[in-house]
C-alpha cells in the first residue's frame, strides 16, 4: 500500500508548496522549534523547521555552494571562518573544502537540528566531525557579541526572520559582526526572495548599509524555497564581489561544484530589473 502523505509548506497566506512523502524519519520539538526529517519521493531527504523547508538532498548544493564559495573566492586568503546557523552542516562542509581555511567555527542554536541531520541526512552533515570544524551549540547573537576572535568571512546561514532567527536581521547583531570581522572581512547572509520578501531584503540592506561601507545582493535558483529565485546579501569592509574576484582561483583550487562556477559567480550579482528598482539606493552598483 502506497502512503498518501504529502508535506505542504504554506507561505504567507496565499501560496503552498507540496511534496510527496515516502516516510517520516524524525519528528521532534526542541525548545526553539519543531524539527522534522522526511524522505520525499522526488527530492530525497528533507529537513523542516517549524514546517518550513530548510534543505532537500536534491537541491541543497545550490544554496550551500552559493552561500560559501562566493565570499571565500572573493577573500584572497580566508583562514578563519564563522558560520552562524547552518545546523544541517552543508555550509560548513563547503567551507572546509577550501585549503586556506584553518578553522571553521559553527554556532547553531538548536542541537536537535544538528543531531537529526547527523542521524538522517549525512549528505549535508558528513563533515561535522572534521577537526577543523569547531561546532558550538549556542546563540550566534551572543557569540558575536562576546568573542575576541577575528574572522575573515562570516556566513549567516539563518532561517527566515521569525522565531529564533529574528535577531539575526537586526542592526545590533550586524554591528557585532562588523566588530569581529578582520579589517578586510566579508559577511554573507541568507537574503530571502525578491519575488515574495523584498520588504525583508530592503530592511536587511538598510541595516547592512548602516554598518558596512559596501552592500550587495546576489541570487541563485533553487527548487524548494518559495519563488525559486532566492538571494544572499554580501557586505564587505574592503572587497568588491566581482571586481576583486579572480576567476583563475576557482580553477586553481581544483575543486568541483554542482552549482557554483566562475562565470556564474559574477553573473549572480546581475539582478532582474524589478529587483534593481525595488532595491535602488540600497545596493552598490559600482
Amino acid at each position: 500500500m502506497h502512503s498518501n502523505l504529502w508535506v505542504e509548506e504554506k507561505f504567507q497566506d496565499y501560496l503552498g508548496l507540496k511534496f510527496k512523502v515516502e516516510q517520516v524519519l524524525f519528528s521532534g520539538k526542541s525548545e526553539f522549534q519543531t524539527v522534522d526529517v522526511v524522505e520525499t519521493k522526488g527530492h530525497g531527504k528533507m529537513l523542516l523547521n517549524d514546517g518550513l523547508i530548510m534543505v532537500t538532498e536534491r537541491d541543497e548544493f545550490a544554496y550551500h555552494d552559493m552561500i560559501s564559495h562566493v565570499p571565500l573566492f572573493v577573500h584572497p586568503n580566508p583562514k578563519n571562518v564563522l558560520v552562524i546557523g547552518g545546523g544541517d552542516g552543508g555550509t560548513a562542509r563547503e567551507v572546509i573544502r577550501h585549503s586556506s581555511v584553518e578553522k571553521c567555527t559553527m554556532v547553531e542554536i538548536d542541537g536537535m537540528v544538528v543531531d537529526a541531520c547527523k542521524a538522517h541526512i549525512p549528505q549535508t552533515s558528513c563533515a561535522l566531525d572534521d577537526p577543523r570544524i569547531d561546532l558550538i551549540i549556542g546563540d550566534g547573537v551572543q557569540f558575536v557579541k562576546e568573542t575576541a576572535e577575528k574572522f575573515d568571512v562570516i556566513i549567516v546561514d539563518s532561517t527566515d526572520p521569525i522565531g529564533p532567527a529574528q535577531p539575526l536581521f537586526g542592526e545590533e547583531f550586524y554591528q557585532d559582526v562588523y566588530n569581529c570581522l578582520a579589517d578586510d572581512g566579508i559577511v554573507v547572509s541568507q537574503g530571502e526572495s525578491s519575488w515574495y520578501a523584498m520588504d525583508i531584503q530592503q530592511s536587511l540592506l538598510k541595516v547592512l548599509n548602516a554598518v558596512f561601507p559596501k552592500s550587495y545582493l546576489y541570487s541563485f535558483s533553487n527548487l524548494t524555497y518559495p519563488g525559486g529565485l532566492w538571494s544572499f546579501t554580501f557586505a564587505t569592509k574592503k572587497y568588491h564581489p566581482v571586481n576583486d574576484f579572480n576567476a583563475e582561483r576557482v580553477e586553481q583550487s581544483g575543486l568541483e561544484f554542482d552549482y557554483y562556477n566562475a562565470p556564474l559567480h559574477s553573473a549572480s550579482f546581475a539582478l532582474p530589473t524589478f529587483a534593481k528598482k525595488g532595491l535602488a539606493g540600497l545596493i552598490d552598483n559600482d
